[in-house]
């Protein structure tokens, strides 16, 4: 079954760092996930987030506020 994984970040360093991290973890263990990138601050803020970068996994808010490892997006995604 295939996962949604969203980012929400507005596109600073750290949203992008978080989005390489999730990208390489799914490309290299192979992962079916679709990436959503949510940028609009109105979308990210019916997520009631208040720090981003935040990972959503299957409309669950997994991480906020930091960039993960790739062994605990792996943990997560699995």
């Amino acid at each position: 079954m295939t996962k949604i994984v969203k980012i929400l970040g507005t596109g600073c360093p750290k949203c992008q760092s978080m989005t390489g991290v999730v990208k390489d973890v799914i490309y290299e263990n192979n992962i079916d996930a679709t990436i959503e990138k949510i940028e609009d601050i109105m979308e990210i803020m019916k997520f009631n987030v208040m720090t981003t970068p935040a990972l959503v996994i299957d409309d669950v808010i997994t991480i906020k506020g930091r960039v993960p490892s790739k062994d605990e997006v792996l943990a997560l995604l699995n």
